[in-house]
């Protein structure tokens, strides 16, 4: 019983594409090498993998691929001019390749619409299930991180409370200090502006050592004239006391009176 055909068609499995690569390759330059050997042809083969690696054979093991390429290039000139020739198989590759890529595009531009809750009207209760797992597992990674960034900013914020708290402790020592030095000043200002202890006794050196802003001398030659006058009324009623004893002491001598004077009291008055 013989194989099954198989389909030609692309091979989605990325593994099981490259197997078949591997396999299908070596088998190509083993038919190449195969067919240079029994009709003595000259094969060059290139080959290029899906994810761009070079493979080549070339049956002439003087030259290289490149000169077989040469040679080609030469022949096709010759026969058909100047013609480029159009590798179909490479316009219907590109054709492919972009077919899948427009796929991709639909599939996630549908797969983001289910997850918004759109397009679910003809969803199985499977589908459904896959895509509220997905919902679940995307929510819990934002409110965790989102979790992270809460607790940073809380932690910035405190940090940012212990500095302005020190800034504010330094700012109230700082202005405590200023109104203690204010007051000291005031307090001496006032203690030199106080008036010396003695009242109107101070004498013409304390005066003197006043500042020319305080010192008043109409009231100080009042003072002055004051205190003469004091002077002269106290000793001109000395000298009349001291007069009228002596007019009465005279009297009694002359009438023959025995006068006894304490001598202390006789110098005290200046009669001896």
């Amino acid at each position: 019983m013989g194989r099954g055909k198989i389909e030609i068609k692309r091979i989605e499995n990325t593994t099981s594409r490259q197997v078949t690569f591997c396999k299908r390759r070596n088998g190509l330059l083993k038919k190449a090498y195969e067919l240079s050997i029994l009709c003595d042809a000259e094969i060059a083969l290139v080959i290029f993998s899906s994810r761009g690696r070079l493979y080549e054979y070339s049956s002439n093991r003087w030259e290289s691929v490149r000169s077989t390429i040469e040679r080609y290039k030469k022949a096709s000139a010759s026969t058909s001019g100047t013609a480029p020739v159009i590798d179909v198989n490479s316009h219907q590759y590109f054709q492919q390749e972009a077919a899948k890529l427009h796929q991709q595009i639909q599939t996630l531009q549908n797969s983001n619409r289910h997850l918004m809750g759109e397009s679910i009207g003809n969803m199985t209760a499977k589908e459904l299930k896959s895509i509220e797992n997905r919902l679940e597992k995307g929510i819990g990674r934002i409110r965790s991180k989102k979790h992270e960034l809460l607790l940073t900013e809380i932690e910035y914020m405190q940090k940012r409370e212990a500095d302005l708290q020190s800034e504010n402790m330094f700012l109230r020592a700082k202005v405590a200090e200023a109104e203690r030095a204010q007051q000291e000043a005031a307090a001496d200002q006032d203690q030199q502006m106080a008036p010396p202890p003695g009242g109107a006794a101070a004498t013409s050196t304390e005066l003197q050592a006043l500042p020319a802003s305080s010192f008043d001398p109409r009231g100080y030659y009042l003072q002055v004239q004051a205190s003469m006058l004091a002077a002269a009324s106290a000793a001109s009623s000395s000298s009349s006391q001291q007069g009228q004893e002596h007019h009465h002491l005279q009297t009694a001598l002359h009438l023959g009176y025995h006068v006894k004077l304490d001598s202390s009291a006789a110098a005290g008055k200046g009669f001896l």
